[in-house]
């Protein structure tokens, strides 16, 4: 009777739990007033265009060796093996997937051994009954526990997708690290290339002015010029050799980048030097399209903290919901060591464990306040790397017209020169022109050279600084979420 009684309880008692509970979680999973102010940048707000058909996805990773500089390769290799930066992308690449592993063993099942030895006097005027009451006693405990959180509401999915978004974002961290190493390695070796062409047309600018200050010191002891010209052209030669001492300045210093870039500090590198028309020009877009914003690794970068941010927020929200645990044990107590491991000190147990957040004092709700607010953090990090992305790249693009423009006016010129310079020579060889007069026509050409030299250095850097701000040959290997 008894127990009809208890069982006709429990069924009316059931609903009205079920209900209670229902009206608790409706109470506690308040999220009102905690939304996001934050939205992501696209493609056509940007002014992207749909790529074309025929344009490849990305650069090659290496794509420095379109140059076709044995170098320039050499001096790459090296710097991507040894660059510390590139290592600490790395250690912290490895930090982030130990923290996904992590993460991820939290939904599956945890079993541990647990083992205790107590040497105990128990009191006499307390609870403890005779005889234990008042005695000195050993007592153990050997066995196994088990757990398993029934992830009923997402909670721990939501952290792990938070920890492979991070992990993401380091991995393309380090991609976009040594993209920018490669690109500091390539500038800082041609604009070696390109100071040693100087310091070749600033030494023939010394033999050139020595020669004139020949000549018109000649004149001078003739009485053919004054001492005015005779002062004027002393002054042009320690012009001469200061241009040539800055440019031997800038060289070694060019050198100690260099170094530091491949981590070789305080050694001369192996360096051989080739000339800038041995170079080969790289094969480049001229228009951005929409690839733009899968190409970069650092935009990558920051997609995927949005990402993670999004399942930061999820994670907060599913917190606000009751955890689940499945718990059991299984082994031996006693009190006494020599009866631990008898048939009666066998002890085992087991059942389900609901936690259920009713009243935190607004703890739930602050969390996810917080990652609500790292979320837009996150967006407005993703929009700012979008942007300068596209400026970066549309800077470039614009450097490189505006270069080709200005070696295509400068090529003219310097023809211009060495025509008036192989007619001042014909003309001498003929005694109407006078070798002074061959040298100031050759002053000409030598300062086309000189300036030619500077803008296929501008030329040559820019095409570095277009293929990493295009990439530099990251490729996204997952998708981002919808």
């Amino acid at each position: 009777m008894t127990t009809d009684f208890n069982r006709s309880r429990t069924s009316r008692l059931a609903p009205t739990l079920a209900l209670l509970t229902l009206s608790t979680l409706s109470g506690c999973a308040d999220f009102s007033g905690i939304t996001t102010q934050s939205t992501l940048l696209q493609a056509p707000q940007l002014g992207l265009a749909a790529p074309a058909t025929n344009t490849s996805a990305t650069l090659d990773t290496q794509w420095w060796r379109a140059f076709d500089d044995d170098t320039l390769n050499q001096l790459e290799a090296q710097a991507l093996q040894a660059s510390p930066s590139l290592k600490l992308a790395q250690a912290r690449l490895t930090a982030a997937q130990a923290a996904t592993r992590s993460t991820d063993a939290l939904s599956g099942p945890q079993l541990s051994a647990q083992a205790n030895l107590t040497h105990q006097r128990y009191t006499a005027n307390g609870a403890v009954p005779p005889p234990l009451a008042g005695s000195e006693k050993d007592s153990g405990t050997v066995q196994l526990a088990a757990s398993w959180e029934l992830d009923f509401f997402g909670k721990n999915q939501a952290a792990l997708q938070a920890a492979l978004g991070t992990e993401r974002a380091a991995q393309a961290d380090a991609q976009a690290a040594r993209v920018w190493l490669s690109a500091q390695v390539a500038q800082t070796y041609l604009a070696w290339v390109g100071l040693n062409e100087q310091r070749a047309v600033a030494h023939q600018v010394l033999t050139q002015r020595e020669q004139t200050l020949a000549l018109v010191q000649a004149r001078h002891d003739a009485g053919l010029d004054t001492p005015l010209t005779l002062r004027q052209t002393q002054g042009s030669l320690p012009e001469a050799r200061l241009q040539l001492a800055r440019i031997d300045e800038q060289l070694a210093l060019t050198h100690n980048a260099l170094a530091a870039l491949v981590n070789e500090q305080n050694k001369p590198l192996a360096l051989i030097y080739n000339a800038q028309t041995a170079i080969k020009k790289i094969a480049l877009p001229s228009t951005l399209s929409t690839n733009l914003l899968a190409q970069r690794a650092d935009v990558a970068a920051a997609r995927w903290r949005v990402q993670a941010a999004d399942s930061g927020i999820s994670h907060a929200r599913a917190q606000f919901y009751p955890d689940l645990n499945l718990t059991a044990f299984a082994g031996f107590s006693s009190i006494g060591l020599d009866q631990l491991l008898s048939a009666g000190s066998q002890q085992w147990g087991g059942g389900p464990a609901l936690s259920l957040p009713l009243f935190d004092s607004g703890r739930l709700r602050a969390n996810l306040g917080r990652q609500t607010a790292e979320r837009d953090a996150a967006v407005e990090s993703y929009n700012t790397a979008v942007v300068n992305a596209v400026h970066d790249a549309l800077d470039q693009l614009s450097s490189g017209q505006a270069i080709a423009a200005q070696q295509a006016q400068q090529a003219q010129t310097a023809q211009a020169a060495e025509d008036a310079l192989a007619v001042a020579q014909q003309r001498q060889l003929a005694g109407l022109f006078n070798a002074l007069q061959v040298l100031s026509a050759q002053t000409a050409v030598l300062e086309q050279r000189r300036l030619g030299a500077e803008l296929n250095t501008r030329a040559w850097q820019n095409q570095v600084a277009l293929a990493r701000a295009l990439g530099g040959g990251f490729t996204l290997t997952e998708a981002f979420p919808p």
